[in-house]
């Protein structure tokens, strides 16, 4: 499994913290991402540095679940065993889980809460941007509330129903407030307010492989 990453990118991870755990057990590993660590590697060898080499050299037998995008930090859960995978894999699948996630957007949203409902696909040209397409594009949902304000810029906490590659990044832009620092989908002064993209996964909530209790893993926002 490899994920795309812009070939003029300088991959520079973070060292430290190395892999924060937030939760282990025999069926669960829980992480709390930093931002700018890839989840799984690149096709170049020198971004063969990322969550799942991470996890391996410590807990050898994690396998990956599910990712988080590589500007985007928080809560990541890896599995332990294969069955715990293929379980957790058909919650993600299935829509069985729950996540919650923090962003600040340029600008002043009109409204405390809202939706965007709107088809997502690559842009293959521009890999790896995504793009709304009503023809070709599938199924995605976002809710979104906001939870603070600033002189220019709006906190929201974000609930997304589907789970499509950059799904927040391309909503948010779509409502004309791109997540700041973002260096896909924002500009000027929305791209050089941060030096990275403001948005943490915060929660995570899902069917615990054995035994089915519901759980929830949470991150403190760390911007």
């Amino acid at each position: 499994m490899t994920t795309a990453v812009p070939q003029s990118f300088d991959y520079d991870p973070p060292m430290d913290p190395f892999l924060p755990v937030i939760h282990s057990d025999a069926d669960l590993l829980v992480i709390d991402k930093p931002s700018g660590l890839l989840s799984v590697p690149g096709k170049a060898p020198e971004h063969g540095d990322c969550v799942e080499s991470r996890s391996r050299g410590v807990y050898a037998n994690s396998r990956i679940v599910h990712r988080l995008d590589m500007d985007t930090s928080g809560v990541m859960v890896l599995a332990m065993n294969p069955a715990a995978q293929r379980h957790l894999g058909l919650q993600f699948e299935r829509r069985k889980t729950r996540k919650t996630y923090i962003a600040d957007v340029w600008g002043h949203l009109d409204t405390d809460t809202g939706e965007v409902d709107l088809p997502l696909i690559c842009d293959w040209p521009n890999r790896p941007k995504q793009m709304v397409c009503f023809d070709n594009g599938k199924a995605a949902l976002t809710r979104w509330e906001v939870i603070g304000r600033s002189e220019r810029a709006t906190r929201v906490r974000l609930f997304p129903y589907t789970g499509r590659s950059h799904q927040l990044r391309v909503h948010m832009l779509a409502l004309g407030h791109p997540i700041l620092g973002d260096r896909f989908y924002a500009e000027g002064v929305a791209l050089a307010a941060s030096d990275r993209l403001m948005l943490h996964a915060e929660s995570l909530e899902l069917h615990h492989p054995t035994g089915g209790e519901r759980v929830t893993f949470r991150s403190t926002c760390p911007f």
